[in-house]
């Protein structure tokens, strides 16, 4: 007897001395691969509207995205009910959990019950891979009992609560709430948190929303734990269920998503790696944004099956070039390419106030008169939009109603190359090409560029860059970036402004944008129309705003005929409309004042000057000096220079 109990007590401290001493190996070696350290989680990035509301949140922004404090009590104790009943009571590990589950299994001849205690789970998550081995079961153990040693019990469950796989992507108590229920963890039923807490066991199988009938079964049994615990009555157990059903997330994604993308995009450059989370405060309206996203689905959704249009885009901006709103496409959850940041297109008659600006700082007048008829520059030969010419026209009527001849004979008159120089002196960075196609908008531009590009006629005529972020600062106010600067400076004088909206102004009163007309505000834009009617544009603006608006496809493939002057201006006039809710009206700036010019210079011999030297450039005459750096003096016209190509042959041109 005495030697049976010395046998038993000497295994007893052998065994002791093999568990610690096996205890401290598992502890070293996880020691040194450096994993006694609980993983970060990706850092929070927070957007905000220029009033503060948030526009989207990106990775843990606040680490733990529920607080265990902030949680209905019923949402813990499903959990703990069903999970792990000893939560409270045993050390990491729970001696008594593993008989009972043993011995459950044992009479079900199969494992219907785990003995991993919530901190082993949490362990299991937070450190290690998913191999069922027993060595990695006494890894799991062991970090349970560091993990008791250094969190209170509410740390460990608030970090499981946040860690733990939910299915359907959903990680944490947050996200599931979201995903299933269309709610945050804060507002969850006692039906719902029985959901949840019941799909732990099998995510997949148990998921609300793919199997909802396995799932209020399971429920039911966590809701039986929860009873047996003491949690609950079985008056509440009964009925918690009735309304607890999943909701299907709608594939509705807002357009802010593009303006969330866009601003990711440029954060390597504004603050470097994001390593801590960080507000980023920006410029958009929500209001103005709410309402561009409307307009532009809506007429797709309307006219899109009719006319042949599949997309569409917006951009709005103030006169400092901060962007209020934007919409890259009709879709975000179909499609996430940004149309009005990253398309190029051709822009059509929205770029000849390039070629008539020059034009103006030339020595011409909205005033002067040109022959609109037929031209022919090789073989290159433009035609106006359903072929009407209409003889001698003053330049304010030529841009009014777009015309295409006197807008190509214009820009081989001022030259190509001196219609880039102001293109790019206005905003437009993509390339162009020095051709007399360039006034009909033969080369891609950007939705957000050729706005940008306009806004200076509404602002006084300075030049601007388009942004959205204003400042950057850590979660706990440390700015990291804040911008500064007011543009990139007067780059027109007040007389050629003057001069360039008086015409502007005409293409909105009685020119081909009549749809864009604004009640109470002054107003100019342009139409703009690519061959084939595969682009229309509306780009226009007031004193307080810049828009421009796209419609196309994303293949190339033609419109039904859709021109600038339909969808485009109809949807920047509703966007407007809204946008200028409550404000006064104000008159477009610069003044225009007839006299003050000298005798306009009639078309005939003018043009025809310049035509001539054109075709010298390409027959063999010599290359003219180079023409003065931008502005060039008002009345002043430099030498032809040759041009080396001809570009398509038709242009819509409205």
């Amino acid at each position: 007897m005495f030697r049976l109990l010395g046998w038993t007590m000497t295994l007893a401290v052998w065994g002791i001395i093999a568990f610690t001493a096996a205890t401290a190996y598992v502890f070293l070696t996880l020691d040194s691969k450096g994993l006694f350290r609980i993983p970060e989680r990706e850092p929070g990035i927070m957007l905000v509207a220029a009033d503060g509301q948030v526009i989207a949140e990106r990775g843990s922004f606040f680490g733990d995205e529920a607080r265990l404090s902030e949680l209905p009590s019923h949402v813990p104790q499903a959990v703990i009910a069903i999970e792990d009943r000893r939560f409270y009571q045993h050390f990491g590990i729970d001696p008594l959990g593993m008989a009972r589950a043993m011995v459950t299994n044992l009479r079900a001849g199969r494992i219907v019950q785990g003995g991993s205690t919530l901190t082993q789970q949490l362990a299991k998550n937070l450190f290690l891979k998913p191999e069922r081995t027993l060595w990695r079961k006494f890894q799991e153990a062991v970090l349970a009992l560091w993990l008791e040693s250094r969190f209170t019990k509410d740390e460990i469950l608030q970090l499981y609560l946040n860690r733990v796989y939910f299915g359907s992507g959903a990680v944490g108590i947050e996200q599931a709430a979201k995903k299933f229920f269309g709610r945050s963890a804060r507002d969850l039923t006692l039906g719902q948190a029985a959901m949840l807490a019941g799909a732990l066991k099998a995510p997949s199988r148990y998921n609300p929303l793919r199997h909802p009938k396995l799932a209020r079964k399971r429920a039911r049994v966590v809701l039986k734990a929860m009873v047996e615990e003491g949690f609950i009555t079985e008056k509440e157990a009964a009925s918690a269920l009735r309304t607890a059903r999943a909701v299907k997330n709608s594939s509705y994604v807002p357009a802010t998503q593009y303006i969330v993308d866009w601003v990711l995009e440029q954060l390597p450059d504004l603050v470097g790696d994001v390593k801590q989370s960080i507000v980023v405060e920006t410029t958009l309206d929500y209001r103005i944004q709410k309402a561009a996203e409307r307009a532009v689905v809506r007429t797709i959704t309307a006219e899109g099956r009719r006319r042949h249009v599949t997309q569409g885009a917006m951009v709005v901006m103030d006169g400092t070039g901060a962007v209020k709103a934007m919409v890259g496409g009709r879709s975000y959850k179909r499609s996430q390419f940004n149309r009005a940041v990253h398309a190029r297109r051709q822009p059509g008659s929205a770029f000849k106030p390039f070629v008539y600006l020059t034009a103006i700082e030339q020595g011409y007048t909205p005033d002067s008169v040109e022959d609109d008829s037929p031209v022919r520059i090789g073989d290159y030969r433009p035609e106006n939009y359903g072929r009407k010419y209409y003889g001698p026209v003053t330049l304010r009527k030529a841009l009014a109603l777009s015309l295409n001849t006197v807008a190509v004979k214009l820009c081989v008159a001022v030259g190509p190359e001196n219609v880039v120089m102001t293109a790019n002196r206005l905003g437009i960075t993509s390339s162009l090409n020095p051709v007399a196609s360039l006034a009909l908008g033969s080369s891609e531009v950007t939705l957000l560029e050729l706005t940008s590009a306009y806004v200076p006629f509404s602002n006084g005529g300075k030049a601007v860059v388009p942004y959205i972020v204003t400042r950057i600062t850590t979660r706990d106010g440390r700015i990291l970036y804040e911008r500064r600067g007011s543009g990139l400076g007067q780059v027109i004088s007040e007389e050629d402004l003057g001069a360039m909206n008086d015409m502007m102004r005409a293409v909105i009163t009685s020119g081909t944008g009549r749809r864009a007309r604004l009640k109470g505000h002054e107003a100019g834009g342009k139409t703009g129309t690519s061959q084939d009617y595969r682009d229309a544009w509306f780009i226009g603006y007031t004193a307080q705003y810049t828009a421009g608006v796209w419609f196309g496809n994303d293949d190339n493939s033609p419109t039904r005929r859709v021109t600038g002057g339909s969808l485009p201006a109809q949807v920047w006039k509703s966007v407007m409309t809204e946008a200028h809710r409550g404000l006064p009206g104000l008159p477009l700036p610069g003044v225009y004042r007839p006299d003050e010019w000298s005798e306009p210079a009639y078309g005939e011999d003018r043009m025809a000057g310049g035509i001539v030297d054109f075709l010298a450039g390409i027959f063999g005459g010599g290359r003219a000096e180079a023409p003065p750096p931008p502005p060039p003096p008002r009345r002043a016209r430099p030498p032809q220079r040759r041009i080396q190509n001809f570009g398509p042959a038709r242009h819509p041109g409205q």
